[in-house]
């Protein structure tokens, strides 16, 4: 089994990376296990508590949650993984079964900040997109998937994703074995971490 962290800026393109690197792999091979599903339910706050909330701050992730279901997939046993709603800061009463895979990609933002995490890794991956192409990428997914207005995207943009981004996320670029400039367009960074996927999987057959 092959453990990958996948991490990067919002907006940077990891889950374009994410689809063309299964896309390239045999069917039912890679387990998905998304950062985004593990962040702490805030349902119980009013709205204007809930516009505060900072998505982009490593507390903000139930990481403890997420290594132990993680640990379960490596041991070779089946999850529940929650489900998460921005538009509603909470989780879902409904889960998500989970088994494992030959291949277990890990990723979200925050990911390689938690050291506990990291071990895991195989390999790491940080993938890196200029500063303005993710911020209308930003914008878009907030206007579109999270309820919120330009004014909203923008504000959230400046108060939380761009400090955090500088302070936590950027700074885990050290940890990667692999960056991945220009997010899912570079095509020849993807096709090398898809060819290096697939010798292990041979590798693993053959013995």
């Amino acid at each position: 089994m092959l453990i990958i962290g996948i991490a990067g800026g919002s907006g940077s393109g990891k889950t374009t990376v994410v689809n063309k690197i299964i896309k390239s792999l045999p069917g039912n091979s890679v387990t998905v296990i998304p950062q985004d599903a593990y962040y702490k339910d805030n349902g119980h706050l009013s709205p204007e508590e809930k516009k505060k909330i900072n998505f982009d701050h490593p507390e903000s992730i139930e990481f403890e949650l997420l290594i132990r279901q993680l640990d379960g997939l490596i041991a070779g046993n089946s999850i529940d993984m929650p489900i998460y709603s921005y538009v509603t800061c909470a989780r879902s009463r409904d889960t998500i079964r989970m088994n494992p895979g030959r291949v277990m990609i890990v990723e979200g933002i925050l990911i390689l900040t938690n050291k506990e995490l990291r071990k895991r890794f195989g390999i790491k991956i940080f993938v890196d997109a200029d500063s303005d192409d993710r911020l209308m990428r930003i914008i878009r997914r907030d206007i579109e998937e999270r309820g919120r207005n330009y004014k909203q995207a923008l504000l959230h943009y400046e108060t939380f994703v761009k400090p955090m981004h500088e302070q936590f996320i950027e700074p885990t670029k050290r940890y990667a074995d692999i960056i991945v400039p220009m997010g899912g367009q570079n095509k020849v960074a993807i096709d090398i971490i898809s060819s290096r996927i697939r010798m292990n999987l041979d590798y693993n057959i053959q013995s």
